[in-house]
């Protein structure tokens, strides 16, 4: 994109945005695979060449190729009635944002996101136009004149779709259709789109379901029979006492039935949550130290969590590859078991709606015993991301009312940042590590750190164990490090550090006394 000062408004011109097609690269968040083959589409081949079997991420990802949407449906606002009920058809879209603030480096960051965005959602992106101005037009987002040159652009290009870079009012969305004469999405519709065609789970179909009827119900529209009356009674204005009147229109029906829908989707995710707390409790009673992995989208939480667990998560260089949490448990470098749950993927100004959908999946962050907190740095703006997932984490945890979790930033895809960037990045997080799980580097390295962050969160414990509880001493032989240990009369004396959960659990038997038997 060009800077283009000819005319009246500080605006942009509307060369081809430039983006490349998506490929299957180790990239982003999931549910559990081997990164080495999945993550790029190609077969897992023993080293004698024998070909294994497919993991689950590699079905899931070929069943998504399978599901592309299909080229050439047109999605004039000519070819139906009603717009608010079709389904979104994204192919050939022409971006447009508003640019209030900040330098020219974020504007064009944020662009080049949303093009990433909607070439998730399966459609080519053609051109794009940044709009100068203190804020967004409240008429039709970007002004009266920049919207005629974006008609003009829609012409030339044949473009069938109009993303905007922001989220519009339903007044917004009207005018500018009615100018553009295109479908009009904005970002959170386009994000709600994305995670439409990800969530995988009943729960995380559920939670889209009702962020997206949250969004629909103050952006219905209609004309013609949609805003036809029921006549009360029997036809006609003599329907009867409390029966006469203008009856009631058919959108107003519409948002009714969207209102009880949302109430029974908000029923059964709570009733899913249930089952997710029990598992969770479960989990932290084990004493097992749970990890959270969380990051911005496509950063690389669930190559890390493949490299880590050895499993075989989904893995696309797409965003928001994954919706689902997913857990696994796998051993560190010394000997203690860990439970690692990777998370959905954040965004810059995630959907409100998104957030309270998935506020019971995002609640693993709360039960947490450590934040891996994964960054793209290859990423233009790293830090930009840092700051937009701990604004959600902040969220849910001031909500949840417990301490944040500690975190432990890890900086991934360092084999695509030159030695000038890697060496600012360093400098600017210290504490950081720097790893790239595409190429195997300083993955031993995170192993290793995370033993030492989890047994710096460790309790030191000296307790007197029956020997009928061997069932305790098994669990500090496997989640604590023995100091010291000694059988006597009693029972069996230990000194140890084990995780907090473990210490409450021995509690009763912390002292110096008998052991009661």
């Amino acid at each position: 994109m060009r800077r283009n000062d000819t005319s009246g408004t500080s605006g942009w011109s509307h060369e081809a945005f430039d983006t490349e097609s998506p490929e299957l690269d180790p990239g982003d968040d999931a549910d559990v695979i081997d990164i080495s083959a999945a993550g790029r589409g190609g077969d897992t081949r023993l080293p004698d060449g024998r070909a294994t079997d497919p993991t689950t991420g590699e079905l899931q990802l070929d069943e998504r190729s399978a599901l592309r949407r299909i080229a050439g449906l047109s999605t004039e606002l000519t070819d139906i009635t009603e717009v608010e009920y079709r389904q979104l058809r994204l192919e050939r879209v022409v971006l447009v944002g508003v640019w209030t603030e900040g330098s020219v480096a974020r504007a064009d960051a944020s662009m080049a996101e949303l093009a990433r965005l909607a070439e998730t959602a399966g459609s080519e992106v053609l051109e794009a136009l940044i709009q100068r101005r203190d804020r967004p037009d409240p008429a039709t987002y970007i002004g009266s004149g920049k919207a005629d040159e974006l008609r003009a652009v829609v012409l030339s290009t044949g473009a069938d779709t109009v993303i905007c870079d922001g989220e519009l009012t339903p007044a917004q969305l009207t005018a500018l259709e009615k100018v553009v004469k295109v479908k009009v999405v904005d970002r959170t519709a386009l994000i709600l789109d994305i995670f439409a065609q990800h969530a995988t789970s009943r729960e995380g179909k559920a939670q889209v379901a009702l962020a997206q009827m949250e969004y629909m119900l103050p952006r219905l529209r209609g004309w013609g029979e949609s805003m036809s009356r029921q006549a009360g009674g029997r036809a006609g204005s003599n329907g009867g006492v409390g029966l006469r009147g203008p009856g009631e229109t058919k959108i107003e029906t519409d948002r009714r039935r969207i209102r009880e829908r949302m109430a029974k989707l908000r029923r059964e995710i709570r009733e899913m949550k249930t089952a997710r707390d029990t598992k969770r409790a479960r989990r932290t009673s084990s004493g097992v130290p749970a990890v959270a992995i969380v990051g911005y989208t496509n950063a690389g939480k669930s190559s890390l969590m493949n490299a880590l667990t050895g499993s075989g998560v989904l893995v696309q260089d797409a965003l928001f590859a994954t919706l689902d949490p997913t857990t696994r448990r796998a051993p560190l470098e010394d000997g203690r078991e860990v439970v690692f749950t990777d998370t959905v993927g954040f965004v810059r100004h995630l959907p409100t709606q998104l957030v309270e959908a998935f506020r019971s999946t995002l609640e693993e962050v709360t039960g947490a015993d450590l934040l891996l907190h994964v960054v793209d740095g290859s990423d233009a703006l790293p830090v930009e991301q840092i700051k937009a997932v701990r604004e959600v984490v902040t969220d849910v945890v001031r909500e949840s009312g417990q301490p944040a979790p500690p975190e432990l930033l890890v900086v991934n895809k360092i084999d695509e940042i030159d030695q000038v960037g890697l060496a600012r990045l360093r400098a600017l997080l210290p504490d950081a590590e720097f790893v790239s799980v595409h190429k195997d580097l300083g993955i031993e390295q995170l192993r290793t750190r995370l033993g030492e962050v989890l047994g710096g969160l460790d309790v030191e414990v000296s307790v007197l164990l029956p020997y009928s509880r061997g069932d305790l001493l098994a669990r500090i032989h496997a989640d604590g490090r023995i100091a010291q240990s000694e059988h006597t009369e009693n029972g069996t004396r230990v000194q140890a550090r084990v995780p907090r959960s473990l210490a409450a659990a021995l509690s009763g038997y912390a002292h110096a006394g008998a052991a009661e038997t």
